[in-house]
């Protein structure tokens, strides 16, 4: 089992190594063809850090990991709101602008309920599970998500000025060699992952709600720290919000049009837990004028997850024995 342990860690060095030569890449490439940095920033940079939850997620879906790729998901947006908001506002007060408040967070709010209408028995079929409908479905909503993106965009445009960039071999090779570093180290977590949790007896729910989900979620951990260290709290909260949106609308939409996803109804207690902490989030960036994540509401995040993560792991225990 130590042998699995390190190849998992490998593997997430991998994603994290491969998800930031694909966007510094990437980036360059876009800039050669003068598209702004806050289009990168919305668009490369975001799907970036959600890179190595989708390609786990794929990996896992051709498998039939099932719980995986629904721990992967809800996990990873449970420890994006949680954790990373919480430790962010404990390093510095989470301030966002007005759009953030009224419309992205609620966007959020809505995408973690239509996630928990249709993945339950009154969804399109009648049964348990993230069909390839459901999958069409959200895959049309993320477009409409991007459509939404740009068309904010046009009332701040950013042009670039200047010569853009030549780009050759070493961007095109940092695109090439990140994508391998993503699929690489996906293949080494998933399998990995599900063969310690069937030595250690642990469900692969759990794993996939915390291990996996907290190492794929690094990318978004790393970014919104370091915003909050420089006080840029835009960067901060929209690196959660959107890495949040991405990972329903884009990735588990993909993971279901590959192969449908059973629905363990257990999940319904973790999609709560995001549910019932996007609206604290709504309601603390909404009261009174500051719009504002204090330090004490961070802390608050904080606690709630690791007894939420306790909770799971004994009950895991308890159901296991």
């Amino acid at each position: 089992m130590v042998i699995q342990l390190v190849l998992v860690v490998l593997g997430f060095l991998s994603l994290i190594y491969g998800a930031n030569w694909m966007v510094d890449g990437a980036s360059a490439i876009a800039k050669k063809y003068r598209v702004s940095d806050l289009a990168i920033g919305l668009t490369i940079v975001a799907f970036g850090t959600s890179a190595p939850e989708l390609v786990v997620n794929i990996i896992a879906s051709f498998n039939g990991y099932s719980d995986i790729v629904l721990g992967n998901i809800i996990g990873s947006n449970n420890f994006n709101l949680f954790i990373i908001l919480g430790l962010a506002a404990l390093i510095y007060p989470v301030k966002v602008q007005s759009s953030t408040a009224w419309k992205e967070i609620p966007i959020s709010l809505f995408v973690a309920i239509l996630l928990i209408f249709l993945l339950n028995d009154f969804k399109f079929g009648g049964s348990s599970y993230a069909s390839r409908l459901d999958g069409a479905l959200m895959l049309v909503l993320f477009v409409f998500f991007l459509y939404y993106v740009f068309n904010q965009m046009k009332n701040d445009p950013q042009v670039l000025k200047g010569a853009p960039p030549v780009t050759g071999r070493k961007t095109w090779g940092l695109v090439i060699v990140g994508l391998a570093g993503l699929i690489l180290g996906g293949h080494l977590v998933v399998t990995n992952s599900v063969a310690i949790a069937h030595e250690l007896g642990v469900s692969e729910k759990i794993i996939g709600l915390t291990i996996v989900a907290a190492g794929t979620s690094l990318p978004e951990l790393v970014t919104s720290l370091v915003a909050a260290a420089k006080k840029n709290s835009d960067i901060a909260i929209g690196n959660v919000i959107g890495s949040n949106i991405f990972n329903i609308l884009l990735i588990l939409s993909l993971s279901s049009l590959i192969s449908p996803i059973a629905y363990n109804p257990k999940f319904n207690l973790d999609l709560y837990i995001l549910i019932g902490g996007t609206v604290f989030l709504l309601f603390a960036m909404r009261a009174g004028k500051r719009r504002v994540l204090d330090r004490w509401e961070g802390g608050v995040l904080l606690f709630f997850y690791v007894a939420y993560t306790v909770y799971l792991i004994r009950q895991d225990l308890v159901v296991s024995m």
